[in-house]
């Protein structure tokens, strides 16, 4: 299996290298055989190149079986046009991979729930997936832009568009994933004011209908579900949403955990097509350098590289019951308010991996 590293910018080196640890601890001790390479991305290719995504990086990356990420972005590159960014390197590798279906655990670890900023009876055991349509919708919807109206007035337009093949191939893969959960999936959405949502509703419960009848499935406005999210998440094991009500209520849910720097991400196409996978804390480059980054997102999205793209689901559990154990017995990054480095806390995990 071929694993390809992008670090990217900010903190993304510092977490990816201790994911890197991690691939070889159990490459050397526990079987695993996934060949490594690295490719600059983002900001960093933007200095190194002069675009954010090489051909030849896209090509590698189709090539491997997984892609991890560190992050992207930068005020050094604010000021870039938007088609020029690190953030256009992002889009342009996820359409490069064909990859449509975003999926965000949001999950409470039982050491760190009194760092949420809800009550511990609210959120221990939280363990939220978000399945999230990642290549269409209002990001990427035709026709978009600013036009001037002249008389200092200018207008803003985004199109919010989906067909039926784009919303039953991600509720595809939440009713795939609800089979190995608990069987059920709220599907978000605003039926009440937008056609693009009932179109969404009524495309996923007739999917439901045809191919998975033992499956539960629960509609929701999409406003609903950011109030209940705050008033009663356990409710919650799979919510299937489209790509800009899924990216505001999966950040909604992240922070019900305690720390961004504790959350991955995957982004999956079709079977046999490799996997992208990326912490969702961003580059943060107010401490980048520094060497306190939490790492264990990172080392997160590894495990979920494992489980769908690498085929090592054991390697997988394996990771994550490290990183589990370590925060158990207290290691603590500063997000978490604790004082270990990015390099001690990989080495807390590593630790945790160890017979």
């Amino acid at each position: 299996m071929k694993l390809l590293l992008l670090p990217g910018d900010g903190i993304g080196p510092e977490v990816t290298a201790e994911s890197r640890r991690v691939v070889e601890w159990l490459n050397a001790h526990a079987g695993l055989t996934v060949t490594l390479s690295e490719a600059r991305f983002g900001g960093a290719a933007i200095d190194a190149d002069g675009v954010p995504l090489t051909a030849e990086t896209l090509a590698q990356a189709q090539a491997s079986d997984a892609v991890l990420m560190g992050a992207v972005g930068g005020p050094q590159w604010a000021g870039q046009p938007y088609d020029k960014r690190p953030e256009a390197g992002l889009l342009a590798l996820r359409a490069g991979m064909a990859v449509f279906a975003n999926l965000r655990p949001a999950r409470c670890f039982a050491a760190l729930a009194d760092a949420s900023t809800l009550k511990r009876e609210y959120v221990e055991g939280l363990d939220i997936l978000f399945v999230r349509e990642l290549t269409g919708g209002v990001y990427f919807g035709e026709p978009r832009g600013i036009t001037d109206l002249g008389h200092g007035e200018r207008r803003g337009v985004n199109t919010q568009v989906y067909t039926s093949t784009e919303i039953r191939r991600v509720a595809r893969v939440a009713f795939d994933l609800a089979k190995d959960r608990s069987g059920r999936v709220c599907s978000a959405e605003k039926s009440n004011v937008m056609e693009s949502g009932l179109l969404w509703r009524e495309e996923v419960q007739a999917l439901r209908d045809a191919e998975y009848p033992h499956i539960t499935l629960s509609h929701m406005l999409a406003d609903n579900t950011a109030m209940q999210l705050v008033k009663n998440p356990r409710q919650f094991d799979i919510i299937l949403t489209d790509n800009l009500f899924g990216d505001i209520l999966s950040d909604e849910a992240a922070m019900l955990t305690g720390s961004l720097g504790l959350l991955p991400s995957a982004a999956i196409g079709a079977p046999g097509m490799p996997g992208l996978y990326e912490p969702i804390h961003g580059s943060a480059p107010d401490i980048a350098g520094q060497g306190i980054a939490n790492p264990c997102a990172s080392i997160l999205s590894l495990a979920m590289a494992l489980r769908y793209s690498l085929g090592s689901p054991h390697a997988a559990n394996r990771v994550e019951a490290a990183v589990e154990a370590a925060l158990d017995g207290g290691a603590r990054t500063r997000d978490l308010g604790g004082t270990l480095s990015t390099r001690q806390m990989g080495d807390a995990i590593l630790a945790c991996l160890a017979p």
